[in-house]
């Protein structure tokens, strides 16, 4: 009875830290943790890979100040960012199998806490459609398998 009841806590716990996307390819997981905590890892997570950070995006605080001169002042975030980065051969590999795919880089991981939820930390991200020529379709597919695995080490 007692491995019963630890694999529906298992199952309770995989569900809890999926999160239901405003889109299809829009994924996002939830970890509990302190973001400055999780933060660190996902950059970790980055630079163990050799990437980069181009540029964190302080969106709650843009929110926040814009909110105030908007007279909307509620918060939306506790603390909001986007986290954008490269990968030479991920990038490289999805603009020589189609120079269109530009579009798909740089990649963005977003991190952000919600008021009512403390202590609860999101990453998300979106997943670019894998489309065009079977060449462009695998090296689309390798830049999800990035991000998630990013998102996956970040989570752990």
């Amino acid at each position: 009875m007692k491995r019963a009841a630890c694999g529906v806590f298992l199952v309770m716990c995989l569900i809890a830290s999926a999160v239901q996307a405003a889109a299809p390819d829009v994924y996002i997981r939830a970890v509990k943790g302190d973001f400055d905590d999780i933060k660190e890892r996902l950059i970790w997570a980055l630079e163990n890979r050799g990437l980069v950070i181009n540029n964190t995006a302080r969106i709650g605080a843009m929110l926040e100040r814009t909110g105030r001169n908007l007279e909307r002042s509620h918060p939306i975030y506790g603390k909001a960012e986007a986290i954008e980065f490269c990968s030479a051969q991920v990038s490289r590999d999805t603009m020589e199998a189609d120079p269109h795919n530009i579009v798909f880089c740089p990649y963005v991981i977003a991190i952000y806490t919600l008021p009512k939820m403390p202590g609860q930390v999101y990453l998300s991200y979106r997943a670019p459609a894998a489309s065009g020529t079977a060449q462009s379709v695998d090296a689309l597919r390798k830049v999800h398998k990035l991000l998630a695995d990013v998102v996956g080490d970040t989570t752990k």
